[in-house]
C-alpha cells in the first residue's frame, strides 16, 4: 500500500538538511584529486595505483546510482536519506583513519555508495514538495551545493593540505556528514510514496557488469591506451552487458531503469544536451589544472585558485539562473549560454605555453558563468516533461548519463591532449632540428606539444558545445505551467 505524506510539511527545514549533505558529498568529489601526491607518499605507492580512489569511487556510483529508482519506490524519504548521509560518513571516517591504502579504498567504496543515492534522492523530493512555478529556484538553491562545492574542493584542499595534511580533509568532513545525519533524524519527513516493487536481481547484475565494465574501461584507457587488452575486454563485457540490461529492462514488470521515458521528447532532447555539457565541463576541469601545474608550474592550490571564481560564480548564479527559468522557461536560458560556453571554450583552443594567468583566469570564469545559465534548467526541464510518477526514473536516468558521459569525458580529452601532445612534440622537433641528445629542447618541445594536445582536446569541446547549442533551439514548451505536474 503506497504511503504519502497527509499532513502540511514545512519545506524550508528538509531542503536544508537535504542541501547541507549534499554540499558535504559534492565536496568530497574533488578534493580528493589534490590530495592524491600526498597520498601516494604516505603510503609508498604510485599514481596508478593512487588513482584508485577516484576510480573505485567512480565505479561504484556506476553500480548505486541505476539502482535509486528501485530504493525510492521501496524506501521512505527518511529512511533513504539517515542511511545515505550515514554511510557517507562512516566511509569518510574510514578514509580518514585508515592505517593502509586497502583500508581508505574500503572507505572510498563506502563513500560512494552514500553519495551515489544522494543526488537523485534530493532531486526527487524537490520536485515533489515544491510546485512547478517554484522548483526552477529550488533547483538553482541545490545548483549552488552541486556547482560551488565541488568547484571549491581543490582550493580549500589544497590550502588543507599545504598548512596540515590530507587526512584533516575528511576529519572535517565527517563531522559535517554526522551533524547532518543528527539533524535529519528531527527534520527529514516522509515526502514520497512507497510500494513493495521486485528487486530484478539479474538486472542488477548486468547493470553493475555494463555500467561497471564500460566506465573501468573509459577511466584506465587514458593511462593503459585504448588498444589495451585489458581496455578492449571491458568494452566488449560491458557492451554486451548493457545491451542485454536493456532489453530487461523492457520486458520486466519493474524495469530498475525505465527506458521508455525516452518517448517524451523534451526530456530526450535534455538529456543528450545534458551529455554533451557535462562532457564539455569535464574538459577544463581536468585540462586547465594539467596546463596550469604542467605548463606555467604552478602549485596545487595556485592552480586551485585559478578555478575559484568560475565556481563563485556559478554558486551566485544558480539560484539567480532558477528564477530566470521559473520566469521564462529553458530554451533561452539554455542558448544564451551555450553561446557563452562555445566563444569560451574556443578561447581556450588558442593557449600557448606563455599565455598570461589573466587570459585563462577570465576566460575560465566567463565559461563558468555560460555552464551557469545552462546545467540546472535543462535539467529541471527534462524532469517536468516527465511529472511526478516518472520523476525518480528520470533522475536515476540523468545521473547515470551524467556519470557516464564524465567518464568518457575525462578519459577522451587526456587521450586526446596525450596522443595529440605526443606528434605536435615531434613535430616541433622536426621543424627546429632538435637533435635526441639536446635535453633542453627535447622538454621545450614536449611543453609545447601538450599546450597543442590541450588545445585539440578543447577543440573538440568546442564542436560537442556546437551540438548543444543547435539542440537548444529545440527546447519547447519549458516554462512553468506548460507541462504536467
Amino acid at each position: 500500500m503506497a504511503k504519502s505524506a497527509t499532513k502540511p510539511i514545512s519545506t524550508t527545514p528538509i531542503f536544508a538538511v537535504l542541501l547541507a549533505g549534499a554540499f558535504v558529498a559534492f565536496l568530497n568529489q574533488t578534493v580528493i584529486n589534490v590530495a592524491l601526491p600526498d597520498i601516494m607518499a604516505h603510503f609508498h605507492i604510485d599514481a596508478v595505483k593512487a588513482n584508485w580512489l577516484s576510480t573505485i569511487f567512480l565505479l561504484t556510483n556506476g553500480i548505486v546510482i541505476p539502482v535509486t529508482a528501485f530504493l525510492m519506490e521501496r524506501f521512505t524519504t527518511r529512511q533513504l536519506f539517515l542511511f545515505s548521509i550515514g554511510v557517507f560518513a562512516i566511509g569518510t571516517l574510514i578514509c580518514a583513519m585508515a592505517g593502509t591504502f586497502p583500508i581508505m579504498l574500503v572507505g572510498r567504496v563506502v563513500q560512494a555508495i552514500g553519495a551515489g543515492i544522494l543526488f537523485p534522492l534530493i532531486t526527487n523530493v524537490i520536485f515533489t514538495i515544491f510546485p512547478l512555478n517554484r522548483r526552477g529556484f529550488a533547483m538553482g538553491i541545490f545548483g549552488v551545493a552541486m556547482n560551488f562545492a565541488p568547484a571549491i574542493g581543490p582550493t580549500w584542499a589544497g590550502w588543507i593540505i599545504e598548512s596540515y595534511n590530507w587526512r584533516v580533509i575528511f576529519y572535517i568532513i565527517a563531522p559535517i556528514a554526522l551533524i547532518d545525519f543528527i539533524l535529519a533524524i528531527f527534520f527529514v519527513k516522509n515526502v514520497t510514496q512507497t510500494s513493495r516493487p521486485k528487486l530484478d536481481t539479474l538486472g542488477v547484475i548486468l547493470s553493475t557488469i555494463g555500467f561497471g565494465g564500460i566506465l573501468y574501461a573509459f577511466s584506465t584507457a587514458g593511462s593503459k591506451g585504448w588498444s589495451s587488452t585489458e581496455v578492449v575486454t571491458m568494452f566488449i563485457v560491458g557492451g554486451i552487458s548493457l545491451i542485454l540490461f536493456v532489453w530487461r529492462q523492457f520486458v520486466v514488470k519493474h524495469p530498475i531503469l525505465e527506458f521508455r521515458i525516452f518517448k517524451y521528447k523534451l526530456f530526450t532532447l535534455t538529456t543528450i544536451i545534458n551529455v554533451a555539457v557535462t562532457m564539455s565541463m569535464f574538459s577544463g576541469m581536468i585540462l586547465m589544472p594539467i596546463y596550469m601545474q604542467n605548463i606555467h608550474g604552478f602549485s596545487a592550490l595556485e592552480a586551485g585558485f585559478m578555478l575559484l571564481p568560475g565556481g563563485i560564480v556559478m554558486g551566485i548564479m544558480s539560484p539567480i539562473t532558477g528564477k530566470l527559468f521559473d520566469k521564462y522557461g529553458a530554451r533561452w536560458l539554455a542558448v544564451i549560454g551555450l553561446a557563452i560556453t562555445m566563444v569560451t571554450t574556443y578561447a581556450l583552443t588558442r593557449l600557448e605555453v606563455h599565455t598570461s594567468y589573466s587570459y585563462i583566469l577570465w576566460v575560465y570564469t566567463i565559461r563558468m558563468l555560460g555552464m551557469s545559465l545552462i546545467m540546472m534548467p535543462i535539467f529541471t526541464a527534462g524532469l517536468n516533461d516527465l511529472g511526478l510518477k516518472l520523476n525518480k526514473y528520470g533522475t536515476a536516468m540523468v545521473n547515470t548519463f551524467r556519470m557516464v558521459a564524465g567518464a568518457i569525458g575525462m578519459a577522451f580529452f587526456v587521450s586526446i591532449m596525450t596522443n595529440q601532445g605526443a606528434n605536435h612534440a615531434e613535430d616541433w622537433m622536426k621543424l627546429h632540428n632538435i637533435l635526441k641528445t639536446d635535453k633542453l629542447g627535447i622538454a621545450q618541445a614536449a611543453k609545447e606539444g601538450t599546450v597543442m594536445g590541450i588545445n585539440d582536446a578543447f577543440m573538440v569541446a568546442t564542436y560537442l558545445t556546437i551540438v548543444a547549442f543547435v539542440l537548444a533551439f529545440f527546447i519547447k514548451g519549458s516554462k512553468p505551467g506548460e507541462k504536467k505536474a
